[in-house]
């Protein structure tokens, strides 16, 4: 009987994995959680770099407003120019051709 005593619903062992506080990066490759001093406006992924607008819905829930386009314009043409500069023989080894 100890055993239906410890038993949670649903919601209350779900509630105990939330981290507040903490927002993940968007990039899809790296969902990594990140988490913003309370009040500042941008945090920077450690992991792939992009930047993102910080909204605060209370003092302690950060939410992603979006991105900030110049420096994911800058992530985006550096990983671009990578990609041309590769030859081609490279590139079709990689898709299977």
């Amino acid at each position: 009987m100890a055993n239906d005593a410890e038993k949670l619903s649903a919601a209350e062992t779900l509630r105990k994995t939330r981290t507040f506080g903490k927002v993940r990066c968007h990039n899809p490759s790296c969902m990594e959680r990140l988490e913003p001093s309370p009040g500042t406006d941008h945090i920077k992924c450690a992991t792939c770099g992009m930047e993102y607008r910080i909204y605060w819905v209370r003092p302690d829930l950060p939410r992603i407003r979006g991105p900030v386009w110049e420096v994911n314009r800058k992530i985006a043409a550096v990983a671009l120019s990578r990609k041309l500069t590769t030859p081609k023989n490279e590139s079709h080894a990689k898709e299977g051709v």
